[in-house]
């Protein structure tokens, strides 16, 4: 499997413009500039793009360990959040809070260290990862 998104921009770094179109068109022609990356800017930037790809796989990755070990989760929330410092990613750290009947701790973190450790994003991700892990 394969997928993809382009990114186009006119311009300079700073002065210029560009656009996000992702395959699925869930993205299409999202803007994209230097104030949507370092100041409070409309548009998307790839920080924001990584958090969400990062929440996303963790948390799919999570459901998936939770059915493998007998659980289905009532709901399962995680914010991603991407530290860029220096021109570099430094950091991505997840909140989760999850909502699973009937497991117990010592199994719910278990399947989070799992899930932190193998979904294919951590995998990618050169950097620090960190999850800050809450069953209601």
């Amino acid at each position: 499997m394969k997928r993809n998104a382009t990114a186009i921009w006119h311009g300079t770094g700073q002065d210029g413009s560009g656009e996000i179109t992702t395959e699925s068109k869930v993205l299409n022609k999202t803007q994209l500039s230097y104030k949507s990356r370092f100041e409070d800017g409309i548009g998307t930037n790839p920080e924001e793009l990584v958090a969400a790809a990062h929440a996303g796989c963790f948390t799919m990755k999570l459901s998936f360990l939770l059915a493998e070990a007998g659980f289905t989760a009532d709901t399962l929330e995680t914010k991603g959040y991407i530290t860029f410092e220096d021109g570099a990613v430094t950091e991505s750290h997840l909140v989760l809070n999850a909502t699973i009947p009937k497991i117990a701790k010592d199994e719910f973190d278990k399947c989070v260290k799992d899930a932190e450790l193998n979904c294919p994003m951590s995998k990618l991700l050169d950097t620090k990862i960190t999850v800050d892990a809450t069953l209601q």
